[in-house]
C-alpha cells in the first residue's frame, strides 16, 4: 500500500505516527512539503517517507490519497489537480462536502474521515462517511471506527470533535487553580490528567446506563459535586456550551 498526504498538519502527522505504531503494512508514504518543519521531522524519523514539493506527483505515485488541507486551500488547489478514477481518496477537510469533493476530483471513491490527534497513539473515535470497507479496514488499526451513511448527520460529529481545545482548557484551568493554591505544577498536571482519564474510562464502561444517570450518581445532596454543577448551571455554562456546538454545526453544514 502506497499512501500520499496532501497537507502535513497536525491531523495528517498524527495519522502517520499512528500508522507506524500499528500493524498496517505500508510500502511508501509520500507527503507534501507544505509544512516544512513537520515534513522534515517525519522524513527524518521514518525511512519510508518521501517529501515531495509537487502535489500532482504525490497523487500520481500513491494509491490512497489523504487530503489534509484547509477548506480554503482545498477549494483552490483540488480543481487544478488530476486524479485517476481508480484512486482512493480520504478527505480530512472539515467543510468541503462529498458532492464538492467529487466535482473537484472527478473521483467517486471518496470518504470523509474525522480522526483526532489521539489517533497518533491509536486512540479515539474515527467517523467515516459514507461506509467504506477499505477505509474501515485501514482505520480500525488506529482507533474506534464509526461508520455514518448520512453525510448531514456526520456534520454533528464534526461539531463535537471541535470540543478538543475546550476540553484541554478545562484541564488547564483546573491545573492552574491547583498550582495557584500551592501545588507543584507537575503534580497538578498529572493529577488532573489522571482524574479526567479515569472519568472518561468510567463513562465509557457505563455508557449503556446513559450519561444522565452518571451525572445523578456522581452527586450527593448538598455535596461538593452538586455545588460545582449548580454554580455552572447558574452561570449558564452548559447553555453557552450547547450554543457553541450549534454555531459550529451551522458552519460545517454549509
Amino acid at each position: 500500500m502506497i499512501l500520499g498526504f496532501i497537507g502535513t498538519g497536525k491531523i495528517s502527522s498524527s495519522i502517520i505516527y499512528g500508522i507506524f505504531k500499528s500493524k498496517l503494512k505500508v510500502k511508501k508514504i509520500y507527503i507534501s512539503s507544505r509544512n516544512t518543519n513537520i515534513a522534515k521531522k517525519l522524513a527524518k524519523k521514518f525511512r519510508s517517507i518521501v517529501v515531495l514539493k509537487d502535489n500532482q506527483e504525490i497523487i500520481d505515485k500513491s494509491s490512497v490519497i489523504f487530503l489534509g488541507i484547509t477548506p480554503n486551500v482545498g477549494s483552490k488547489i483540488l480543481p487544478k489537480l488530476k486524479f485517476s478514477k481508480n484512486k482512493k481518496i480520504i478527505s480530512l477537510i472539515s467543510t468541503i462536502n462529498l458532492e464538492k469533493l467529487k466535482k473537484f476530483t472527478k473521483v467517486k471513491n471518496i470518504v470523509r474521515a474525522t480522526p483526532l490527534p489521539p489517533i497518533e497513539i491509536k486512540k479515539g473515535p474515527i467517523i467515516i462517511c459514507p461506509p467504506n470497507k477499505f477505509a474501515k479496514n485501514l482505520f480500525k488499526h488506529l482507533g474506534k471506527v464509526l461508520e455514518i451513511r448520512n453525510e448531514k448527520l456526520s456534520y454533528k460529529f464534526w461539531s463535537t470533535a471541535s470540543l478538543m481545545a475546550a476540553y484541554y482548557e478545562i484541564l488547564n484551568t483546573s491545573s492552574k487553580w491547583l498550582i495557584k493554591k500551592g501545588i507543584n505544577k507537575k503534580f497538578a498536571d498529572t493529577y488532573i490528567a489522571e482524574l479526567f482519564l479515569a472519568l472518561s474510562q468510567d463513562a465509557l464502561n457505563k455508557s449503556s446506563q446513559g450519561y444522565k444517570k452518571l451525572v445523578k450518581d456522581s452527586q450527593t445532596p448538598k455535596g461538593l459535586n452538586m455545588q460545582v454543577l449548580n454554580e455552572l448551571k447558574k452561570g449558564k455554562f452548559f447553555t453557552k456550551f450547547t450554543k457553541a456546538l450549534e454555531n459550529v454545526n451551522k458552519r460545517v453544514s454549509k
